[in-house]
C-alpha cells in the first residue's frame, strides 16, 4: 500500500517506520528539515522493545513537495493545525486516497471532513507511546493498540484493508464499530493528566505529591465520561480511572506532550481536548468545573508565551 504519513514526530515516525518495515511504501511529509535531511541521509532510527535498527527506504520530504496520490493518509499534525496542513496538499489527495486520524482530542474527523468526503474518512485511536530522541530518532517502549472506523459509521471494506495494513506492521489494531468509546476514553486520560501536568510542570508520575493532584485527575475523568454518556457515547469508568492511576504509578518521569509544548513556548492541543469537552458540555448542560478551569490556565499560559499578556 502506498502510505503518506502527514505529521513525522514521534507518532507519525513510529507508525511510518513500522509500516516502512512491514513492506509498505511509505512517505514522511513534516516540516522539520533536521528530521527530514536525518532520515534521507541515514534512515529513521527506531527504538522499540523488538530492538535498535534503523529503517531504511522511507520518503521523506516537505508536504509541498509531495507527489502522486496515496492509497492511505494517515494525519498526526497537532489538532490546531490540521487545517492549514491539509490545505497544504490538497492536490495529494485523491478520490480514492483513505484519509485516518489518530490524532488527540475531539473535532478531527470534522476537520478532515471540510477537506475530504466524508466517506474517505476514517478516524481511530491509539495508546502507543512514542518519543522524539533526536533528528531522525525515535524510541518507543511499552505496548499499544489502534481501534478505526469510518468517520460517517459506514461498514466499508477500506476499514478492515486499513487495518489489516497497520496490524501487520506489528501495531495491534483492529476495525471497531465503537471506536468512539476508545476516543473519548483517551480524552479523559489526556484531559486529566496533560493539562494537569502542563499547568502545574509535573511529570506525570509527580501528580501524587499531594493528594489534591489525584482527586483533580478522578474529578476530570468522570466530568469528561459524564459528557460522553450525554451523547450516547458508553464509556467504562473505572477503566479510564484505572488507565490513569497506572500511568501516575509506572510512568514516573513521562512529560505529556502538552507540557512539552509549554515549556518549549509553542501553542497546546488544548483545544481540542478541554476545548473540545467543554464545548459539548455546554451543549448537554454538563457541568465540568474542572476541565473548564484547566483550559482556562492553559490558556493564560499560551498567552503568556506568546506576548499577549503584557506587564
Amino acid at each position: 500500500m502506498n502510505i503518506s504519513i502527514l505529521g513525522a514526530g514521534a507518532m507519525g515516525s513510529l507508525f511510518g517506520g513500522l509500516l516502512a518495515q512491514s513492506g509498505q511504501q511509505v512517505t514522511l511529509l513534516d516540516i522539520n528539515d533536521a528530521h527530514l535531511h536525518a532520515i534521507r541521509r541515514e534512515g529513521l532510527r527506531l527504538e522499540t522493545d523488538n530492538g535498535d535498527r534503523r529503517v531504511s527506504g522511507l520518503v521523506a520530504c516537505r508536504p509541498e513537495q509531495a507527489s502522486g496520490q496515496p492509497d492511505l493518509l494517515l494525519v498526526f499534525t497537532k489538532s490546531q493545525h490540521t487545517d492549514s496542513a491539509l490545505r497544504g496538499i490538497a492536490g495529494h489527495i485523491g478520490a480514492q486516497t483513505r484519509v485516518l486520524t489518530v490524532q488527540n482530542g475531539l473535532g478531527n474527523a470534522e476537520a478532515l471532513c471540510r477537506h475530504v468526503a466524508p466517506e474517505q474518512v476514517l478516524i481511530g485511536m491509539t495508546n502507543w507511546p512514542a518519543d522524539t530522541v533526536g533528528p531522525g530518532h525515535v524510541r518507543s517502549h511499552g505496548q499499544g493498540m489502534v481501534r478505526v472506523w469510518s468517520a460517517d459509521g459506514v461498514e466499508r471494506p477500506a476499514n478492515a484493508e486499513v487495518a489489516a495494513v497497520l496490524d501487520g506492521a506489528g501495531l495491534n489494531c483492529a476495525p471497531d464499530p465503537e471506536v468512539w468509546t476508545s476516543i473519548w476514553e483517551k480524552v479523559a486520560f489526556n484531559a486529566a493528566l496533560n493539562s494537569l501536568c502542563a499547568v502545574t510542570g509535573c511529570t506525570v508520575g509527580q501528580l501524587d505529591g499531594a493528594s489534591e493532584g489525584v482527586e483533580l485527575a478522578r474529578a476530570i475523568v468522570l466530568e469528561v465520561l459524564a459528557v460522553a454518556q450525554s451523547a450516547g457515547v458508553a464509556t467504562d469508568t473505572q477503566r479510564c480511572l484505572d488507565s490513569v492511576a497506572y500511568a501516575i504509578a509506572h510512568h514516573r518521569t513521562h512529560q505529556p506532550s502538552m507540557l512539552q509544548d509549554v515549556l518549549a513556548g509553542r501553542s497546546t492541543e488544548i483545544g481540542a481536548i478541554n476545548g473540545e469537552v467543554l464545548a459539548r458540555a455546554r451543549q448537554a448542560g454538563v457541568a465540568v468545573p474542572h476541565t473548564a478551569t484547566l483550559l482556562g490556565l492553559v490558556r493564560l499560559i499560551e498567552a503568556r508565551a506568546s506576548g499577549a499578556v503584557h506587564e
